[in-house]
């Protein structure tokens, strides 16, 4: 008789729990990623530590690697060799930690790049 009764209390504490929006942890969903963000003149996001860096957005020389996470970018282009993703073409323009500057795959970016500005004369 003593569980029966633990039992229903159990059932009923968590009953109780879900109407109030407590008790329950649920997973993030993968809609969509964290968009990056402006902050000190540059475009801030998340990417994968040690990401290569390419003098081109035609995957052509590595001309360093990007190991911070978040990085700064300054900003998008959406032509070149395919990446994959959901922007297949998107390049980042940035400078790697070793000072040299040139494109980042898209890919390696976790956070939503739509906010960067588009290439101009200002930035390549």
């Amino acid at each position: 008789m003593r569980i029966r009764i633990g039992k229903k209390a159990g059932v009923l504490l968590a009953t109780t729990a879900l109407a109030a929006g407590t008790g329950v942890v649920t997973a993030p969903s993968a809609v969509a990623a964290n968009p990056c963000w402006y902050s000190g003149g540059n475009w801030w996001c998340n990417n994968v530590s040690g990401a290569p860096v390419y003098r081109t957005p035609y995957v052509t020389d590595v001309v360093g690697r990007m190991y911070s996470n978040p990085s700064w970018f300054k900003c998008r282009y959406d032509f070149g060799a395919e990446v994959g993703g959901p922007h297949p073409n998107r390049w980042v323009w940035t400078q790697a930690d070793n000072g040299a500057w040139g494109w980042m795959k898209d890919t390696d970016i976790y956070s939503e790049t739509d906010p960067l500005p588009e290439a101009s004369p200002s930035c390549p």
